[in-house]
């Protein structure tokens, strides 16, 4: 039976130890939480680090711990304290985790750090690997793990993989920062599905892989080679039940059930009229925004003195990396500023901050959730941030405000929120005041629409959206029905050809025997490609062709010696072996007057674009121009294009260029003309993009076609890349 595998830097258990056992007790994060429905399974496999170093545990320790985990059905990744150090606390956490929430000033690029990283990933996708059995799906989770997708892929590119970032996926300009920028986009790019919190995340993600790896991005589908990867927003929820349930039972507390902390908080509330508790609960991190929201609630009991002794502010910090320079920074600052705040308004009574630097109890957390009238939610930037959605559940008497910010995930969702900018003090300040003053019936009703929100998409909800859009995608690859050229095709065809009587080969050339180039005149063959197709010339019986869109005198330049057909932009010219050049026929060329100055005009305003006027054509070529640009001048062009020219022309859409050619010339009959000089008993065909269709469209049933890419086509087959044309075409050779 398949099965799922869920991929994670950390298992979701603590492990302690026992007497001489190991005792596992569930973690109830988000992630873990989230992947319960998934995991809950017989059929299902959890992967990760347990949170122990292996070299910190003895070998007769080792085998029962890992026994013990393999029964609860979770698969350790065993690393040592080093291989922690520098991939989670070093590349991870000192460089990516800052990056991708903007604090560039508190990345390190380490090149250790990076192979560790990248030797870590691998220790994954290989354990992975080891459990994986065909029909089984891969979800693999988070920022630490981005190489994992191509690594298991490369190995088994049968497998559905998924993948979801939880953390904000940066714009170009700050990703583009990243030493190994393309490592960690291909990394990705090796899942079938990508998911991300907001859009904005998936629109930042394929904005990258358009400007830095050239991609073709059509709306949120990326064409990686032959693969298509689909990319998607799936805003995490959390478990609303839970804390809807809770709070109610909190609510029918009587006195002596109630926790000593309730009690404070209630007290607090009962000693002056119009008392307000805002709470802010975050773990301490820089992304969080905990100084600005100190400072903010500040100004905002300067700007308001009337609210002095009325209103406090009770701040939860969980401690988090606490050894790391800028968190320790970043704990002495919030030390000092709340310090001195509660120094500057305190009385005898009253004291404007309550402060808690460590981790609470769930119930103490619901009661948190519940005494106070308004949650400031401000990070600067955050993933989705769960904490804000948590305060909302637990409003069971409707009532309560929450202040969000605009940079945190959660905030697309929870939008009835005051929603602030984080960086604007006087906004926050401004925002508090709102949420004092704001009537209950307001609150009510701005809290029944996020409630309906989210109980409706709760986390469970998200992981089930993603895996059933994950099954979906896989069904989608499966209905492809042109196959793919394997090994036993591949023979096949070898053995079809040697055992023809007369052989036609045509073979297209940019994209299908060189790479493009963002200068054509570079795109050349090398020695090893003249070699091959001089020796394929030079079969008995066999006639090749190369019919291409260049221009007479580059195919003139590389294979005039050769004993071989050529056929010249797009089969207006044919110079059959051992004759000269002649044309099609009488093909006016006075519509390239026209053409060529909106070509100049849209060149001008669009810089790394340029024109390649060839003798029957006009190609506006964008290889080298901004992706994002060019689709909307694309777009542009190919409008005014269509509005101006008549029946005769057509636009062609090529690779990172257009054409605009006479509409009786094509590949189509160029092929036909040539495949009908002689009775051919075999003919094969190979080609990469739409003007190629024509040729197999036009060639006999019995012809072998073949596509270079997964894409639509009229072929019958496609192959995976020009590596495997020219394996291919070597398969033909004798052996």
């Amino acid at each position: 039976m398949a099965k799922n595998i869920i991929v994670s830097n950390r298992l979701p258990i603590r492990i302690s130890k026992v007497d001489n056992s190991y005792k596992f007790t569930p973690t109830s994060g988000g992630l873990a939480t989230g992947m319960k429905s998934v995991h809950e399974h017989e059929n299902s496999l959890w992967i990760g680090w347990p949170g122990i170093g292996r070299d910190e545990i003895a070998d007769e320790a080792w085998i029962p711990l890992e026994k013990g985990l393999i029964e609860k059905n979770y698969a350790p990744v065993s690393l040592n304290a080093d291989e922690v150090e520098d991939f989670y606390y070093g590349l991870a956490n000192k460089c990516l985790w800052p990056l991708f929430h903007y604090f560039i000033e508190f990345s390190i690029f380490s090149e250790s750090h990076w192979e560790t990283y990248v030797e870590v990933n691998r220790k994954f996708s290989e354990r992975v690997l080891e459990n994986i059995a065909p029909g089984d799906t891969v979800w693999i989770h988070d920022y630490q793990l981005l190489l994992c997708p191509k690594m298991i892929k490369d190995a088994r590119p049968d497998v559905n993989i998924g993948f979801f970032l939880h953390i904000p996926f940066p714009s170009f300009e700050i990703f583009r920062i990243f030493p190994w920028r393309e490592e960690l986009l291909e990394g990705m790019l090796g899942a079938d599905l990508i998911g991300f919190h907001t859009y904005d995340y998936e629109r930042h993600f394929l904005s990258s892989v358009k400007r830095i790896l050239r991609l073709e991005v059509e709306f949120n589908r990326v064409h990686n080679g032959i693969r298509e990867v689909v990319v998607n927003t799936f805003p995490m929820g959390i478990d609303y039940e839970k804390f809807h349930d809770a709070a109610k039972r909190h609510l029918t507390q009587k006195n002596a059930e109630q926790s000593e902390l309730k009690k404070q908080l209630e007290l607090h509330k009962k000693g002056a009229d119009s008392s307000k508790l805002i709470l802010s609960i975050d773990r301490l991190d820089y992304t969080k925004g905990v100084v600005n929201r100190i400072k903010a609630f500040d100004l905002f009991l300067t700007k308001y003195p009337e609210y002095l002794e009325k209103v406090r502010l009770v701040m939860l910090t969980v401690p988090s990396r606490s050894n790391v320079p800028e968190y320790m920074q970043l704990k002495k600052e919030t030390d000092e500023l709340v310090g001195r705040i509660n120094g500057k308004y305190a009385s005898v009574n009253w004291t404007p901050i309550w402060y808690f630097y460590r981790a609470m109890s769930f119930d103490d957390l619901i009661d948190l959730y519940m005494t106070s009238d308004i949650a400031m939610i401000t990070p600067v930037r955050d993933g989705m941030n769960l904490v804000a959605k948590e305060f909302v559940a637990t409003r069971v008497e409707g009532d309560g405000v929450l202040i969000l910010s605009e940079m945190a995930g959660a905030s697309k969702e929870l939008f009835e929120a005051i929603l602030v900018n984080p960086f604007d003090r006087n906004a926050m300040a401004d925002a508090i005041h709102q949420a004092i003053i704001m009537p209950v019936e307001q609150q009510k009703k701005r809290n029944a629409g996020m409630q309906k929100r989210l109980s409706r998409y709760t986390v469970e909800h998200w992981a089930n959206e993603f895996m059933t859009a994950l099954q979906l995608n896989q069904e989608i690859k499966e209905e492809i029905v042109v196959p793919k050229i394997d090994d036993v095709i591949q023979h096949a065809i070898a053995s079809a050809f040697g055992a023809a009587s007369k052989k036609m080969l045509f073979l297209d050339y940019d994209g299908t025997l060189v790479a493009f180039n963002e200068k054509p005149d570079l795109a050349t063959p090398d020695d090893r490609l003249m070699a091959l197709i001089t020796a394929l010339s030079q079969l008995p019986n066999t006639h090749l062709a190369i019919v291409s869109g260049r221009d007479k005198g580059f195919l003139d330049k590389w294979f005039d010696t050769l004993p071989i057909t050529l056929a010249a932009e797009h089969g207006h010219y044919i110079k059959y072996k051992g004759q000269d050049w002649k044309d099609s026929g009488n093909v006016q060329k006075d519509w390239m007057d026209d053409v060529i100055p909106i070509f100049e005009a849209f060149t001008d305003r669009t810089p790394g674009t340029f024109i390649e006027e060839k003798n029957n054509s006009v190609v506006w070529h964008y290889r080298k121009t901004d992706p994002e640009l060019a689709t909307e001048r694309v777009v542009e062009l190919k409008t005014v294009l269509s509005s101006l020219i008549t029946d005769q022309l057509t636009i062609l859409d090529m690779d990172k260029a257009l054409e605009v050619v006479d509409r009786q010339l094509n590949k189509g009959t160029a092929v036909s003309e040539i495949n009908n000089r002689d009775n051919y008993d075999f003919v094969l065909c190979v080609g990469d993009d739409v003007t190629d269709e024509n040729m197999f469209i036009n060639l006999p049933e019995d012809a072998v076609t073949i596509k270079v890419g997964r894409k639509a086509t009229a072929a019958k087959y496609f192959i995976e890349n020009i590596a495997h044309v020219k394996s291919l075409l070597s398969k033909l050779l004798p052996q």
